[in-house]
């Protein structure tokens, strides 16, 4: 995978002003020959994305909360495995989705979930009007502040930096096998999520070991939209849809599509 220079092993003569941390070069088979990821020792707080994104942008390095679930395990035991992950910028976002839309389809009986669509794959969902990049930084920090508040989902979660080049290509950086039952290489969504951070203003701010969060700056306003987006969420990760009640891609969409200032993903 092609990176930019590595800022990880000058981390401590970096002039960063960071909390305690732990660097991880822990993969599948054993130490990286780099680091992979810095993480703080302690909880994050909600006033703690936007001072991260301040000190790791100056060095290439970019934000994320980490969170270690019901199993209580953080990065070392995540099975990282960056030997065998690609470069986003080599895949095409709607050719991934496509492939992905069309496995579902074969696998599913008699398509199921897939309407208003038929087992054509329907093609990538309208764009709506792009945000400001600094509306998307805004709406991240907003997101982070929100899962990292007491009496949140994620009130233990730790903020992380990670070499990428973007915000979308964070889990392929770090070599995350979280989707693996769904797809080996997590660049090829991470070439969605760039799609994605292009037409909605998505950034990556949280990662367990097998769910996702990113937050929307410009997220679908109608339904027709929402259920058009949904159907690349269908594709992106399908387990989302089927542990929704109803499994259906407009229920799905109207209830975290439409107006969804975050997104998430969980495969089983």
């Amino acid at each position: 995978m092609a990176t930019l220079p590595n800022p990880l092993p000058s981390l401590a003569t970096s002039g960063l002003r960071l909390p305690p941390g732990t660097t991880v070069d822990a993969t599948h088979d054993g130490p990286w020959h780099e680091p992979l990821l810095w993480y703080a020792d302690r909880p994050a707080t909600p006033d703690t994305w936007p001072r991260l994104l301040a000190e790791g942008r100056a060095v290439g390095l970019l934000p994320v909360l980490l969170d270690s679930g019901v199993r209580g395990e953080w990065p070392e035991k995540w099975e990282l495995d960056p030997g065998t992950t690609s470069y986003p910028g080599d895949h095409d976002a709607e050719e991934v989705l496509a492939e992905l839309w069309e496995v579902y389809v074969e696998d599913e009986p008699e398509g199921a979930a897939i309407g208003p669509f038929g087992p054509e794959w329907p093609g990538l969902a309208p764009t709506p009007s792009v945000s400001d990049p600094a509306d998307a930084e805004e709406r991240a920090a907003e997101i982070a502040a929100r899962l990292t508040a007491e009496d949140s989902r994620m009130p233990g979660a730790r903020a992380a930096l990670v070499p990428a080049r973007r915000s979308a290509d964070i889990p392929a950086a770090m070599g995350w096998t979280g989707p693996l039952n769904h797809e080996t290489d997590a660049a090829r969504l991470c070439a969605v999520l760039r799609s994605w951070e292009d037409r909605f203003g998505i950034r990556v701010v949280a990662l367990g070991f097998d769910h996702l969060t990113v937050s929307v700056a410009a997220p679908p306003a109608t339904a027709d939209e929402a259920v058009a987006v949904a159907a690349e969420h269908l594709a992106f990760c399908p387990d989302n849809i089927a542990h929704n009640t109803p499994a259906t891609l407009r229920a799905y969409a109207d209830r975290y599509v439409l107006g969804g200032e975050s997104w998430s993903f969980w495969w089983d």
